[in-house]
């Protein structure tokens, strides 16, 4: 749902006038006086710069504001924002006092739940840099995270204790291990912290170790299904730039031009945007879309189940008036619409104005079907990555769906030739994705990786995080595709997500993934990998000529492998190795 970048605005301004949220979100009056000498309060060491881009003082700004307004809601608990930088804060005072110093990094090994955005306030008030952990990591996965991010403090829930039991001898920098309690009825550790014991104590507000600054850091660590897991570096300025700055194009709200004016615009008794954010948090779809709405006094909504249920989704929609959806393409739409077309009519879903996705492919005949269900609702499908965020989107109201993968491009983005050249619209040429403007530093202790993806084009950095496109003519991007993963097949280079994409438009097929097999004659062939619909089995011959019917003829499938699941991660993704070695071992391929 990151889709507050400047191109996009007023484009989507326009289109969802109808769906307009006010909620208490208004411009700075005079009486937020007090707001203004907080924010003056935090200067630089120097005395002369004005912080004006930090999470930490925008947050605490919001909850002086209006410390009644609705921050988190979790099931049935509600936390106001009051008690959201209550907690954090007596959080962030725990951690200092262990002996954190500046910019000390902490690893959140949690599932969805208010502590989730409660230990990165915490990190953001003390000058600490948040860490991101997929909870789904082995021992080995998890030790590396910890020891590269060189983690000091870990907030985990206690279903994961005797993993991190297991990790401990190997992480000596950690100084605090913060055990939330769930129901898993784990006993806290003798080496671990009682989370709640902690943040249920009010304690003065903390002063961080050096005053906060534009320049603090968050680390959002990729997926690492091509390699290890990469530390992407975003400064809090940078990354409150491309995440629209306190604005919306879907409230109407335009990017704040002070932190000022930002925490002025909230004022006591209003209500804000509310977002379920349904996907990952420990994702950056999940977490920026969260950012997004705290920026505007607003509140995140999630839920307390494990494994995704789109009936309980449409439940929490009703039950918390929630305003927007936040999933990750095809992976959570598709059980969505399913449920919809199951049970209609069972659910009010009138306060829903949007839906957003970002990370993945999400198809145009899905979007179309789950207008028919909430036809006041727009739906924004970003196009970015961990390093890139804004290079392109598209928005779909009921009636007007733009096509699977056809993005509209973000204010800096370009796409290059491999020698720099831009591609020029309408040219038929392919190249690869950059982004410039406020973009991350680079990736943390890796300078390989990072001269790879921040590269100098044109005498500017760009992010290139290695995706292909084409430029149509109308100036819109055509996705093709991640290159790491392309299939080349007698010589014509085919990008996997445009295959998968049309076999899954076959009504067979629940998901896809299109790899290449080794072959003498053509390299590689195009095998797809087939998650099938319940009592259907689809075969070559059919699934090949679907392909034929849509795309060129050497873009078809020669091999079809049938699978339980795809096993697609929480965020949509899915591990191509793995699944290529299994087509392999299933084929008997050399």
């Amino acid at each position: 749902m990151v889709v507050c970048f400047q191109k996009g605005f007023n484009f989507l301004l326009g289109q969802c006038a109808h769906a307009r949220i006010v909620g208490g979100i208004t411009r700075s009056s005079a009486d937020r006086e007090d707001l203004l000498r907080f924010c003056e309060a935090n200067r630089t060491l120097g005395g002369t710069e004005m912080v004006t881009w930090n999470y930490g003082v925008m947050w605490k700004g919001i909850a002086k504001a209006d410390p009644a307004r609705p921050a988190q809601m979790f099931g049935d608990v509600v936390y106001s924002w009051g008690d959201f930088h209550q907690r954090s804060n007596a959080l962030a005072a725990d951690m200092l006092a262990a002996g954190m110093g500046s910019q000390a990094k902490v690893a959140h090994y949690l599932y969805n739940c208010p502590e989730y955005l409660e230990s990165t306030f915490a990190s953001y008030l003390a000058g600490f840099v948040p860490v991101n952990t997929n909870y789904r990591y082995g021992p080995e996965e998890i030790t590396y995270l910890f020891d590269n991010s060189d983690a000091e403090a870990v907030v985990f829930h206690a279903v994961f204790a005797d993993l991190c039991a297991q990790v401990r001898p190997a992480l000596p920098k950690v100084k605090r291990w913060y055990m939330v309690p769930d129901e898993s009825g784990t006993v806290l550790p003798s080496w671990a912290v009682d989370y709640n014991s902690v943040v249920s104590k009010t304690v003065a507000d903390i002063v961080p170790p050096t005053p906060l600054s534009d320049d603090d850091m968050l680390f959002l660590y990729t997926g690492g299904t091509t390699g290890m897991p990469k530390g992407v570096m975003w400064r809090q300025e940078d990354l409150l730039q491309v995440l629209g700055r306190g604005g919306n194009a879907i409230t109407g709200v335009a990017p704040g031009e002070t932190m000022q004016e930002i925490i002025g615009r909230v004022q006591p008794g209003g209500v804000g945007l509310r977002a379920l954010v349904a996907c990952p948090l420990m994702h950056g779809t999940g977490q920026f879309s969260a950012f997004i709405t705290l920026a505007m006094g607003g509140c995140i909504v999630t839920m307390p189940n494990r494994n995704f249920d789109p009936a309980l989704l449409w439940q929490t929609v009703q039950d918390r008036s929630v305003n927007s959806i936040v999933i990750v393409g095809q992976a959570f739409a598709g059980p969505m619409l399913e449920s919809l077309d199951a049970n209609p009519n069972r659910w009010n879903l009138s306060s829903v104005v949007q839906m957003g996705s970002s990370g993945v492919m999400w198809s145009q005949e899905n979007k179309n079907a789950l207008l028919e269900h909430i036809p006041q609702m727009l739906i924004t499908d970003s196009f970015g990555s961990s390093e890139a965020v804004g290079m392109g989107m598209s928005v779909a109201a009921k009636g007007a769906a733009p096509k699977t993968a056809q993005f509209a491009l973000g204010p800096n983005c370009v796409v290059f030739t491999e020698d720099g050249k831009r591609v020029q619209p309408g040219s038929g040429e392919s190249g690869l994705v950059a982004v410039g403007g406020a973009i991350p530093v680079g990736y943390y202790k890796d300078e390989v990786k990072s001269a790879q993806t921040f590269r100098m084009f044109e005498g500017r950095r760009w992010t290139v995080p290695g995706d292909w496109a084409e430029v149509n003519e109308d100036g819109t991007l055509h996705l093709l595709g991640r290159g790491s993963v392309c299939i080349n097949t007698g010589g014509e280079k085919v990008f996997p997500e445009e295959v998968e994409e049309m076999v899954k438009t076959h009504s067979s097929v629940r998901d896809a993934v299109a790899v290449g097999i080794p072959d003498t004659r053509f390299g590689e062939t195009i095998c797809v990998v087939v998650e099938a619909e319940p009592g259907e089995t689809p075969t070559l011959e059919v699934l090949s000529a679907h392909v034929k019917a849509r795309l060129a003829a050497y873009k078809a499938p020669r091999n079809v492998v049938v699978v339980s699941t795809i096993g697609r991660a929480p965020n949509g993704k899915v591990d191509y190795k793995r699944l290529k070695q299994h087509a392999i071992d299933t084929l008997g391929a050399k």
